[in-house]
């Protein structure tokens, strides 16, 4: 599975982007999804997740109720809106895909994602 994000920019704060995270291959897999993120000098960070094939999403506090997770199946596309976005939130945002084994919830850990996206990075100014 090969997954390419894209959307990332500059952005002033309070504004909005949306990434988008294509998957190609073999996809006809079932995988859960996340979108990560790593700002300089931190570790890498889960922040939504998105379940197979129940839809169950879930966030980190830094960023619920401001940034929302969805899946486009029939394109193979996972998108994270951002609104509201925060200099904070500046960061090389990642997606990535988990071999979904019907867990409630998808993994937390960097370590449980079998692929990556190259990262797109999104920065907003105050």
């Amino acid at each position: 599975v090969q997954l390419q994000a894209s959307g990332g920019g500059l952005v002033q704060a309070g504004g909005s982007l949306r990434l988008s995270c294509a998957a190609s291959g073999r996809t006809s897999s079932v995988y859960d999804m996340g979108w990560f993120r790593q700002a300089p000098g931190k570790e890498r960070e889960l922040i939504a997740t998105i379940a197979w094939p129940s839809g169950r999403t879930s966030y980190a506090d830094s960023v619920k109720d401001r940034f929302a997770i969805s899946r486009d199946s029939a394109k193979n596309t996972v998108h994270l809106q951002m609104n509201s976005l925060k200099p904070e939130d500046t960061a090389v945002y990642y997606c990535a895909a988990s071999p979904s084994d019907g867990a409630f919830y998808p993994p937390r850990q960097p370590a449980s994602y079998t692929y990556w996206g190259q990262g797109t990075q999104v920065t907003v100014s105050s």
